[in-house]
C-alpha cells in the first residue's frame, strides 16, 4: 500500500493551529529515544505521532512556542533549523520518486517526447529545469496552458540530471497514474516550503512584453 492510499480519509489534528486535516497535509514527528524530535515523512517510525501542517510557518511556529513538548507532554528538543531539515528531506523525497518513475517508464523527458506527450492529453505533470532556457520553457508551458497538467519548477538542471541518471534534463513530463498521485502528495506538501513555479518566470523576456505565460493561464503555483 502507498503513502498516499494508507492517508486517504485519515485526519489528523495540526498540533499548530488544532485545525483538523487530511494527513496528506501533515508532516509526522515522533520523538527519539534522546527526546529529539525526529521528522517520519514516511509515516513509519515507531511511536506516538505528533503532527503539523506541511508548512515552514507551521513547523517554525511549533518550534519556537514549544508546540510538540505540549502535544507530547513531555520535555522534547526540536532543533532550531527543524523547517530546513523537512524541506531538505521533502526535496529529497520528490527527486527520488522522479527516479522511480523514469525507471518504470512514465516519466518522459526531452523536449520533443514532453511536448507529444502533452498533446495527447496524457500527462499530470510538467516538470521543468529552474534554470533552463526560457524560450524551450515557454513552449513548453503554451501546450501545458490547454491541459489539465501541473507544472513544477522546484529543480533546477543539476538536480533533474542527477535524480534521472541523465545529462542536462531540462524538460520532463509525469504521466497520469498511480506514480503520479504519489508524487502530488510528496510534491505538494514541499510546496509548504518553497515555491513550486520559480519568481523568475514571470518577469518578462526583453523584447516581447510577457514571459511566455502567466500563472492564471497556468497552474498558479503549481500545487493547487
Amino acid at each position: 500500500m502507498s503513502l498516499r492510499d494508507a492517508t486517504i480519509d485519515r485526519e489528523r489534528r495540526d498540533l499548530v493551529s488544532h485545525e483538523v486535516m487530511d494527513e496528506s497535509r501533515l508532516i509526522r514527528f515522533v520523538a527519539g529515544p534522546d527526546g529529539q524530535v525526529v521528522p517520519d515523512l514516511g509515516r513509519k517510525l515507531p511511536g506516538r505521532g505528533l503532527w503539523v501542517e506541511a508548512s515552514r510557518t507551521s513547523i517554525e511556529t511549533a518550534v519556537k512556542k514549544n508546540g510538540f513538548t505540549r502535544a507530547a507532554k513531555m520535555k522534547l528538543t526540536a532543533p532550531a533549523d527543524l523547517a530546513d531539515i523537512v524541506e531538505r528531506l521533502l526535496f529529497r523525497r520528490c527527486l527520488d520518486q522522479l527516479g522511480l518513475a523514469r525507471r518504470e517508464g512514465v516519466l518522459i523527458s526531452g523536449f520533443e517526447k514532453s511536448a507529444a506527450n502533452l498533446r495527447a492529453g496524457k500527462v499530470a505533470w510538467v516538470i521543468e529545469a529552474a534554470d533552463g532556457s526560457a524560450d524551450g520553457r515557454g513552449k513548453i508551458l503554451a501546450l501545458a496552458r490547454h491541459q489539465t497538467a501541473k507544472v513544477c519548477g522546484a529543480f533546477t538542471v543539476d538536480d533533474l540530471s542527477l535524480a534521472l541518471g541523465l545529462e542536462n534534463a531540462i524538460h520532463a513530463v509525469l504521466l497520469a497514474g498511480g506514480r503520479a498521485e504519489r508524487w502530488t502528495m510528496e510534491v505538494e506538501r514541499l510546496a509548504g516550503f518553497r515555491p513550486l513555479r520559480p519568481a523568475h518566470w514571470d518577469i518578462p523576456r526583453d523584447g516581447d512584453g510577457s514571459a511566455g505565460a502567466t500563472p492564471t493561464d497556468l497552474d498558479k503555483g503549481g500545487a493547487s
